[in-house]
């Protein structure tokens, strides 16, 4: 049976490809994007073999991942800070409730983080009485809307700059003929007073680095060092896969982040965070809290094929490159992580049942592959992905008696040359209607290769 998140994808993605409106935003936008990567990428002088040392480096992390982050805990802990953690979102959240309970916490700013959309911690921190206000000016948009993040960088990139003011004139009272600069001042006045008043701040970490027992946050707006540095109590919640072996790596992966994420050649804040506020220290955080969130990541280290695809470092270039992603848009995907990477790694953290057809939303064109600058092989991990959910029995019996029957027929020579044309689009087009319901229908030759060959050996 068909699951509910298939057929709503399958809504979605329909009603989203015929919006010519939406992929005029989203293609001009990506286009912007296409402009100045290449100039980040100017900086080095052999890209190919940087991208190499960084699946390299990648591998080594993933393979020897308990090592890594227990070396990660020993170190960040006698700084004083306090790890977690958690098998699944259940017991981040519950974590994170405990905290807040505990700090008396009525307020929390957040910088940007895809792992707690994950666990929609938003959802979990507005049920507790406790307001959580987004710094980053994409999410706090999106916040604003009620919508989800629409991209793993660009949150808000459906949108227009006359969209934002118009909601901004909607949520806020302002003047619907504001310029970006000038709304851009009213998001930023807003957030300023919150920095101020919350007991705790919650950041995610786009690297942990394991010899150093610290975290790096790269950023361009500054939020997250306000973030975490203002308020009392600084938690992060991050992905196991995100650790790194050693601090000497970062100087291969933030030019890398920042190129094939922004086209910059470094972005503008990096910080790199190993406990809370020292005793010789004047500032920062008074409580650190590491949440290491599993949240089905050992299940796809556990998979030998597809394992890779914990190298990723959500730079988000390969949404960018995607056919698919640029017609139907990030929300269509109903997932946290969207384009190619979440559809090979969305089936592995939520289940096949509920999410193999994300595998099947792809061309295989291999633009994300070819783009990835870890060098994860996407459209491989996509094909994997699509075997895996026939051996695990995922396929309806329609399915796999279409398939028996074109085996069979493409195995006869003689059953290949029977009927002309017509019949066999009949029999495809109309018989096999889960196959054209989705693509165009097929329109076989009037004669097959092994008449024409028979044909022109004649001759």
């Amino acid at each position: 049976m068909k699951s509910i998140y298939a057929e709503s994808f399958l809504e979605k993605s329909n009603e989203k490809a015929l919006d010519l409106e939406h992929r005029r935003k989203i293609n001009f936008n990506i286009g912007k994007y296409n402009a100045v990567v290449p100039k980040g990428l100017a900086q080095f002088t052999n890209l190919e073999v940087v991208r190499e040392m960084a699946k390299n480096r990648k591998w080594e992390a993933i393979e020897h991942l308990d090592l890594y982050l227990t070396k990660f805990e020993e170190k960040i802990t006698k700084k004083g800070a306090k790890v977690f953690w958690a098998e699944d979102s259940e017991q981040a959240l519950n974590f994170i409730g405990e905290i807040c309970e505990a700090k008396n916490c009525k307020t929390i700013v957040k910088s940007k983080s895809m792992v707690t959309e994950e666990i929609h911690l938003n959802n979990y921190l507005e049920s507790i009485g406790v307001e959580s206000v987004e710094t980053d000016l994409g999410e706090y948009i999106q916040q604003l809307d009620g919508e989800s993040p629409y991209h793993i960088v660009t949150p808000a990139m459906h949108k227009s700059k006359e969209d934002v003011a118009k909601l901004f004139s909607e949520k806020l009272g302002t003047d619907i003929n504001l310029t970006p600069e000038e709304l851009t001042l009213v998001a930023r006045k807003n957030l300023r007073e919150k920095y101020t008043s919350a007991q705790i701040g919650i950041s995610g970490a786009n690297f942990i680095i394991s010899d150093i027992g610290g975290i790096a946050v790269t950023e361009n707006e500054g939020n997250a060092r306000l973030s975490v540095s203002m308020p009392k109590t600084h938690i992060v919640i991050v992905g196991i896969e995100k650790v790194i072996p050693s601090i000497n790596d970062l100087g291969l992966f933030w030019p890398l982040l920042a190129s094939y994420g922004t086209g910059q050649q470094i972005t503008v804040y990096n910080s790199i965070i190993s406990g809370p506020k020292q005793p010789d220290e004047v500032d920062g955080p008074e409580d650190m809290y590491v949440i290491l969130l599993d949240n089905g990541r050992t299940e796809l280290l556990a998979n030998a094929k597809s394992r890779e695809a914990l190298y990723c470092i959500r730079c988000g270039s390969c949404l960018n490159a995607c056919p698919i992603y640029k017609n139907i848009g990030g929300h269509s995907y109903d997932t946290t992580y969207s384009g190619p990477i979440g559809s090979v790694i969305t089936p592995h953290l939520r289940g096949m049942h509920d999410y193999k057809h994300l595998s099947f939303a792809s061309s295989l064109c291999g633009n994300c592959t070819a783009v990835c600058p870890v060098r994860i092989n996407l459209h491989e991990l996509l094909l994997e992905n699509r075997r895996e959910s026939v051996v695990t029995g995922e396929s309806d019996y329609s399915e796999k008696f279409a398939w028996k029957i074109w085996k069979q027929g493409s195995l006869s020579r003689r059953l290949m040359n029977q009927g002309n044309a017509p019949i066999k689009n009949w029999l495809v087009n109309k018989m096999f209607k889960g196959w054209s319901a989705q693509r165009a229908p097929l329109d076989f030759p009037n004669k097959t290769f092994n008449q024409l060959y028979k044909q022109a050996q004649k001759k």
